[in-house]
């Protein structure tokens, strides 16, 4: 998300929800008919002569009780800049049927520019991928950039980084041992985990300042 979206002049989140009418009956058919979105999407941008469409795609439901059942299935998707956001919404449709000027609305879509905060797009990020119960799916296009990480086992000691994982720092300290870079999040971007065999380990998630 970071890597590919934050800096995207005009990158878009997309929320697209069913009404009742085109409720799918599973979390395959809500991303065949979240394909076929996309699919529109990329015609559209090769219209207009834009780059090629680059996403990032969460299918998410609540589960029924007692029951398998999916509800309340809906999408997250992020893309990149480009694309008008009202082109964006009104491609959430079902495909024109003779004598219609325009498919059916397949349900409520709502196209918002990203906006970075002080950790960049961190909420977001973490929204979607810890959305509170149910179940949730994410797919990509083919075309993103993938963040690089590095083991750093030998540049600090054990003590070193035992003292560390039990103060837990803030991003300030962080940032005088990586200069230029920051966390991507104050409360996620760095995590402290404990093995009885290998002792404490640190995993930084930095991202490059502007």
């Amino acid at each position: 998300m970071h890597l590919n979206f934050e800096y995207e002049p005009g990158a878009l989140h997309i929320s697209l929800t069913y009404s009742p009418k085109y409720l799918p009956e599973t979390m395959e058919d809500a991303e065949k008919e979240a394909g076929k979105y996309i699919r529109r999407l990329k015609y559209m941008r090769k219209k207009e002569g834009l780059p090629p469409l680059k996403y990032i795609l969460v299918t998410a439901c609540t589960m029924k009780k007692k029951s398998d059942k999916p509800v309340r299935i809906h999408h997250h998707l992020v893309i990149n800049g480009g694309l008008d956001r009202d082109a964006a919404e009104e491609l959430w449709r079902r495909p024109r049927r003779k004598g219609q000027k325009q498919g059916d609305r397949i349900g409520y879509c709502n196209a918002d520019r990203l906006q970075a905060e002080e950790d960049g797009i961190g909420a977001l990020s973490h929204y979607l991928v810890k959305q509170a119960g149910g179940k949730k799916r994410w797919s990509s296009s083919h075309n993103l950039k993938r963040p690089s990480s590095r083991t750093n086992d030998r540049k600090y000691t054990r003590r070193q980084v035992e003292k560390w994982a039990k103060q837990k720092p803030d991003c300030t300290f962080w940032e005088k041992r990586y200069p230029g870079w920051t966390l991507t999040n104050e409360d996620y971007g760095a995590q402290y985990e404990y093995n009885e065999l290998t002792g404490w380990s640190i995993y930084l998630k930095l991202r490059r300042k502007e």
